[in-house]
């Protein structure tokens, strides 16, 4: 890795970022991954960042696992293993402008649909179709095989079953460590895990650790409703920014 000086200070910023993630907002995700997809090729990009996202995975689970609502994973996780399985087979038919365009109008799909729900929704408590869960699950597996994108999907999921913050931080800590523990076979098949950047990432690692530090600190000072602004808000700013990079913007 022959990076210059602000090259690695862009990937320390990015190494934070998924740090923050992890333990605190979880949105800022998409941040790391603009960061890194902007320092070598897209697809290089995925494959890079994975050990990270798996470092400051476990982070998050010795933080929140007592948090975890699995009933509500039960439900994503053999229908994200079919979409990581499909994500790996798309991953050598379609290119990077064309994933970016996918991602994207299925993120801001989403976004619209979770407020067009809210908006409608006079219960207290959370009910969704049978097909809800399948299709979270699909999808941000497919998604995060192909961009490691899974992060707007998972928060859209999360807050559509209203659930507290701790709720949410556990159960998303347990699902992103077991999904990303499960992408790293397909990874390495790829070719896009290998010594080398993994060495990348244990340069990387105290700028992860120190972020999951910090995001441990900001998520006991923000409150419930300021903190599913803030993923939703994130997601949307995620969606947008996949949609325009892929429109040549």
């Amino acid at each position: 890795m022959n990076w210059e000086l602000w090259q690695w200070a862009l990937a320390v910023g990015g190494a934070l970022a998924i740090g923050v993630a992890k333990t605190g907002i979880g949105g800022l995700g998409m941040l790391a991954v603009v960061i890194f997809a902007n320092l070598m090729p897209a697809k290089q990009s995925a494959g890079f960042v994975l050990p990270m996202l798996v470092m400051a995975d476990v982070v998050a689970v010795l933080s929140y696992r007592r948090h975890a609502q699995w009933s509500l994973l039960w439900k994503l996780f053999p229908w994200t293993a079919l979409g990581v399985f499909l994500g790996f087979l798309a991953m050598g038919r379609i290119d990077n402008q064309q994933a970016g365009l996918l991602i994207g109008v299925i993120v801001l799909g989403l976004v619209v649909l979770h407020l067009v729900r809210k908006s409608r929704q006079k219960s207290d408590e959370p009910e969704h179709a049978a097909w809800f869960a399948p299709t979270i699950g699909v999808l941000a597996g497919f998604t995060t095989l192909v961009a490691n994108a899974a992060g707007p999907l998972m928060a859209i999921y999360l807050l559509a079953m209203r659930l507290p913050k701790m709720e949410y931080m556990g159960t998303g800590a347990w699902y992103f460590l077991l999904m990303n523990l499960f992408k790293v076979p397909f990874m390495m098949n790829l070719g896009l895990v290998d010594a080398a950047s993994f060495k990348g990432n244990l340069l990387l690692l105290p700028a992860v650790l120190a972020g999951t530090i910090i995001g441990r600190i900001v998520l006991k000072k923000i409150d419930q409703k300021l903190f599913e602004t803030l993923a939703l808000v994130l997601a949307l700013a995620a969606g947008i920014n996949l949609l325009y990079k892929s429109w040549g913007g």
